[in-house]
């Protein structure tokens, strides 16, 4: 338990974010019982520290869990947002389902966050789908990101994400559903391969899911049925696909396929390419405690 405790612990602190007690109890699939046993050794070898119920690897928690404290008070004003952009996304045709990724999904939201949606789209459909609400984003939202970043779309049909790492397992199971839970579960039982990684557990956070469909997105749903609808979400797809590669040429095939992942059922836009900068700061953060482990056997 305590390499579990401090994978977590590890892995949270990339992000500056102690961890409460009954957060580790639910990570760890443990008894709260069982988890302060071995938190009393790990903070007596001095490889973990504890502050009102707040856990780190850090010395310095006391800064920590202010800052997270901050960032939950600011997360608060976005969930009070969140209803009215769920259902304005939720109006757009061909949407299936969304749910909530990114720090909000942690309860917590930086000073220059945004709201990341991750949504499921009807086959066949997922560039219409895209495309319509990327320019409404523009034009209307003048390309704000503040509460309507969509970056991440797969079809009813696309499920499966082949990135099995911790990374991508704990985005998945921290996911909050705000539309259509049903599928964000078959989402889940697609990837239960999180596993490995992270066990599954019940989310704190309570989103009340937004319900119905606009009459008008019903309509162009209806617009764009059969083959033309099938002709134009192909032609989005490699219209997007030509201006991404473009765009991003100084990237190898690589990094473009995971981080510009783009096919039928499939649209990610990660450019920064995020999550292998995490992973590589996750692998040190490791190291540097197995190494310390090491040195303690030694002494």
């Amino acid at each position: 338990m305590k390499t579990e405790i401090l994978k977590y612990l590890c892995y949270f602190d990339i992000f500056n974010h102690p961890l409460q007690k009954r957060e580790l109890v639910r990570l760890c699939a443990t008894t709260e019982a069982d988890l302060i046993q071995v938190l009393e050794e790990l903070k007596l070898a001095g490889t973990c520290f504890e502050l009102d119920d707040y856990i780190s690897i850090q010395a310095d928690i006391e800064a920590l869990v202010q800052e997270r404290q901050v960032k939950e008070k600011r997360a608060k004003k976005y969930f009070d947002k969140l209803p009215f952009y769920a259902k304005l996304i939720r109006a757009f045709p061909f949407v299936k389902g969304i749910a909530i990724s990114g720090s909000m999904s942690k309860n917590v939201m930086h000073e220059d966050g945004d709201i990341d949606y991750f949504i499921i789209t009807d086959k066949g459909r997922l560039w219409i789908c895209r495309t319509f609400l990327v320019v409404f984003k523009k034009i209307f939202l003048l390309n704000s990101k503040k509460y309507f970043c969509v970056n991440y779309f797969v079809d009813e049909e696309n499920l499966f994400i082949p990135d099995e790492n911790i990374f991508t397992a704990i985005e998945i199971q921290y996911l909050l559903p705000v539309y259509n839970q049903e599928i964000i579960s078959q989402f889940r039982a697609e990837n239960n391969w999180t596993s490995k990684f992270i066990n599954e557990f019940e989310r704190f956070i309570d989103v009340k899911e937004v319900k119905g469909k606009s009459w008008i997105g019903r309509f162009i749903q209806f617009t764009f049925k059969g083959k033309m609808g099938d002709r134009f979400d192909l032609y989005l797809m490699k219209f997007t696909y030509k201006k991404w590669e473009k765009k991003f040429k100084h990237f190898d095939a690589a990094k473009f396929n995971l981080t510009m992942r783009s096919n039928r059922g499939v649209s990610k836009h990660h450019p920064r390419d995020f999550q292998n900068r995490v992973l590589k700061e996750y692998a040190q953060r490791m190291e540097q405690f197995e190494s310390n482990v090491e040195s303690n056997h030694v002494k």
